[in-house]
């Protein structure tokens, strides 16, 4: 048997109705409350969750029941009613009961022109949305008549084999099975799972009395908002378009009227003063009362007016952030749920330039969003043309297939960084999140002839150096052209939202800096101090490099230490000017990581160029990089192992840091740094750096009779190192988990080439996110627990924190909060997210 829609299906919205938005959905909710506010809403019916989905599996609506709130021969819409706007649904469905009767009474009050118009508008909306009839065949003419409106209800008989349905019943009955179909459809259900709905996500229907925007008196269609829905300030932003049925039609509608008094046309607030008033005041209390700001869609017939609707304004994150301050700064709300009413990834947009949303795309590739923001330049193929372009002051985007330190410079003058291979950590991908670069990696479609200085996209289209592209880092697109942008909104409102983020987090926020501009950024963002100071980025600025290749070739211990003590005073200068930047704030100092051959030339240009340089025969040069060369050189001769077999690149580094220390302090400052010692996996590699850094701090103290602190730490990548981290912790203040390449080596996967197949394997639930950027809580995220368990035991008052990419991620917080960790540590850009991620994650478990 038929199930049939009863009463407690359905309810008729008053001002004491038993409703709720998980029942009826969030516009049903709403427009009971407006009532309340006693604002003149028409007679307004709700059909629940259930309802829609027992119409959907066949149930017959109990019609008598619907009618019976409705006058005669009514006229009415049905309106979807979700928990989210932003889910979608069925449109809206207007003028439902317009038939041959109601027709012809229109045609009296109206005129027969607009009467015929709308019995044609509704033909046609109702064949095409409700009867699923090819819309070629209903066409609306400019110029409605009575033999257009026949010839229109033939040709739905002709496709439906029944007359055009003159029943209000009918009508509405076919009208409510179609919508409630539509939002069960597979289409529509994955569509709003993709915005983030769950699987079952219910739909309600609002039944609501049509007022007609129709009069001799001043009489049209609306919609006021009361903030901008793009910057958020106080605003008062719509239109009114007189005799115009619905909001659809107002966009650049030729009669459409401001609604504030404006020297270029007439405005509703001179047609209707009495009118715009009762507006602003409803605007008024329903900001207060809903503690929203909202959004009024409103008739007006012969004057009288009918509040139709109210939502909350549709708004840009810049928006969002400023709305939700104000209204805490006004009292409507209080400043926790301020905090709680803007997405951390919100933020991310802020922070820099954006694609306007309504330009359009021309997309050339996709790859992997690895730092958000855009820009727009002329392609460059290496960092020299990257620099020379710089320095002729034009913006241009570098396109590699993978970078390496030695792009440094070229990414640093490049607006953006395109490369072929690489993942979320990534050479490009790290540095890009450093310096607020938008980078893309992975962009395995795209094919790079650097000879002939081109590139061409999966569609064959071919561009050459020099052209001009834009990169969206945000969504991983390559653009072609120049599309409009939209800055940055780095506004006090920003800043207030999170001075009170910062009022209530409960974990350190501290950012990865490597230069002294880089702390600036860091310092800019409020950043607790520096937590991963990456010191091999300072060897590759200027000439350094160039130091940097003959120390390698140095021959002994003693040539060694003759030119890094040229490099030293470079150093002191980076670590005094960060110093000085960071006031006092921590400073973590990650010693010396990468292998020796990423400071060679790998192609035979530049060893020539090198050999030149250090005046020596190619042969040397070329046997030298040869020698150098691993077959996996990150699991290599890096970090702590380099630093005890070439004991001199630590020991000028220590003596680089405290002599900066030193200089400090005599000019007032005092600080504590902390030196970090990269890729432990053994007690005894600590203890033999230690004792060099010891020697090297007790001879700094004698050279200059000054008293200085340091703390001395270790940097947790490898698994034996959480494993081992009770012993280690007997020599170390402070363990950092370098997240980046603890998740490689627990994975056994190449950060820099999983992209190639990352996405078919969580497409195939192999894994549940990409590791590398999203931190793995089960498995790498036992290896930080087991680290953080054994190394208190090692040491009870050991600093934990994390350092790796994943630090700036919610997940990521929550997790370090959970098992007690200090702070956590993530790129500059990056640190105003986990500001308020954190303070969130506060808030959640103060509020339960």
């Amino acid at each position: 048997m038929q199930k049939v829609i009863t009463l407690k299906d359905m309810c008729h919205v008053t001002k004491t109705a038993p409703m709720a938005a998980e029942v009826h959905g969030g516009r049903a909710k709403c427009l009971q409350r407006l009532i309340r506010l006693d604002m003149p809403v028409p007679t307004t019916v709700a059909l629940s969750f259930d309802a829609v989905r027992a119409i959907a599996g066949g149930a017959a609506a109990n019609l008598p029941d619907i009618l019976r709130h409705f006058g005669e021969n009514p006229l009415l819409s049905v309106r979807p009613s979700s928990m989210d706007p932003d889910w979608g649904g069925p449109h809206a469905i207007l003028n439902i009961g317009l038939n041959d009767i109601k027709h012809a009474e229109l045609c009296k009050t109206l005129g027969e022109e607009v009467a015929t118009r709308l019995y044609m508008q509704y033909i046609q909306t109702f064949a095409v949305e409700v009867a699923r009839l090819d819309p070629e065949e209903f066409y609306l003419s400019d110029h409605p008549s009575a033999d257009a409106l026949q010839a229109m209800l033939h040709t739905y008989e002709t496709e439906m084999d029944a007359e055009f349905p003159q029943d209000v019943g009918e009508q509405i009955n076919e009208v409510l099975r179609s919508m409630s179909r539509t939002w069960e459809g597979t289409t529509a259900r994955l569509l709003r799972q993709a915005k983030g709905a769950p699987a079952d996500a219910g739909l309600g229907l609002v039944v609501q009395e049509m007022a007609l925007p129709m009069g001799a008196g001043v009489s049209g269609s609306g919609v006021i908002q009361f903030a901008s829905g793009v910057t958020g300030e106080e605003q008062i932003n719509g239109r009114f378009v007189p005799q115009m049925l619905h909001a659809e039609g107002m966009r650049d509608n030729d009669h459409a009227l401001f609604l504030t008094r404006d020297p270029r046309g007439p405005s509703l607030e001179e047609s209707a003063p009495d009118v715009f008033q009762q507006l602003l005041k409803f605007g008024a209390i329903a900001r207060i009362k809903l503690r929203e700001e909202m959004e009024i869609k409103f008739i007006l017939r012969d004057g009288v007016l009918t509040i139709l609707d109210g939502i909350r304004i549709d708004r840009s994150n810049r928006a969002a952030v400023r709305i939700a301050v104000d209204l805490a700064v006004s009292g409507v709300i209080p400043k926790e749920e301020a905090i709680m009413r803007v997405k951390p990834a919100a933020l991310s947009e802020l922070l820099h330039r954006q694609v306007d949303s309504r330009a359009e795309r021309d997309v050339l590739v996709t790859g992997i969003a690895a730092s958000p923001g855009a820009a727009s330049g002329r392609l460059v193929f290496t960092a020299s043309e990257a620099q020379a372009s710089a320095s002729r002051g034009e913006a241009c985007v570098l396109v590699r297939r993978e970078t390496t330190p030695e792009d440094i410079r070229g990414m640093h003058a490049a607006v953006a960084v395109v490369t072929l291979r690489g993942g979320i950590t990534s050479h490009a991908a790290v540095i890009g999140r450093g310096i607020g670069l938008p980078c893309i990696v992975g962009a395995a479609d795209l094919d790079v002839d650097e000879r002939k200085r081109l590139i061409s996209g999966p569609d064959g289209r071919v561009f050459k150096a020099g052209d001009m592209v834009t990169v969206d880092g945000s969504t991983g697109q390559v653009l072609v052209g120049e599309p409009k942008m939209l800055e940055a909104a780095l506004d006090d409102a920003f800043q207030t939202l999170l001075t009170w983020a910062d009022d209530v987090r409960d974990i350190g926020i501290r950012a990865n800096a490597d230069t002294p501009a880089d702390a600036q950024t860091a310092r800019n963002f409020a950043a607790q101090g520096i937590g991963l100071c990456r010191t091999e980025h300072m060897f590759f600025d200027g000439d350094r490099v160039d130091l940097m290749r003959e120390m390698i070739f140095a021959d002994s211990p003693e040539g060694r230490a003759a030119v890094l003590e040229r490099l030293l005073p470079l150093q002191q200068s980076d670590f005094a000017d960060i110093f000085q930047i960071m006031d006092g704030q921590p400073v973590c100092i990650r010693l010396f990581d990468p292998p020796l051959h990423e400071f060679l030339p790998a192609g035979k240009a530049g060893m020539r160029e090198l050999a030149d340089l250090l005046d020596v025969p190619l042969a040397e040069v070329t046997a030298r990089v040869e020698d150098l060369t691993e077959y996996n050189p990150m699991l290599g001769m890096r970090g702590v192992r380099l630093g005890i077999t070439v004991p001199e690149i630590y020991e000028m580094q220590a003596r680089a840091i405290f002599q900066a220390v030193v200089a400090c302090q005599k000019n007032g400052r005092t600080l504590v740094p902390e030196i970090m010692i990269p890729l432990v996996s053994a007690k005894r590699e600590v203890e033999l750096v230690q004792a060099h850094i010891e020697a090297v701090a007790a001879s700094v103290h004698s050279e200059s009779g000054v008293d200085f602190e340091y703390r001395l730490g270790v940097m947790v990548e490898t698994p034996r190192a959480a494993l081992r981290a009770e012993d280690i912790a007997e020599h170390a203040a402070f363990l950092s988990f370098g997240t980046n390449d603890l998740t490689q080596m627990a994975y056994g996967l190449s950060r820099d080439d999983a992209g190639k197949f990352m996405s078919d394997y969580v497409k195939l639930q192999v894994y549940e996110e990409d590791p590398f950027h999203t931190l793995d809580l089960e498995g790498v995220g036992e290896l930080l627990q087991l680290g953080a368990e054994r190394g208190r035991k090692g040491r009870p008052d050991v600093t934990l924190s994390i350092c790796g990419e994943h630090g700036g991620d919610t997940a990521t917080i929550a997790f370090c909060r959970a098992q007690g960790f200090d702070y956590v540590s993530c790129s500059p850009f990056r640190v105003p997210v986990a500001r308020l991620s954190a303070a969130q994650l506060a808030l959640t478990d103060r509020l339960g």
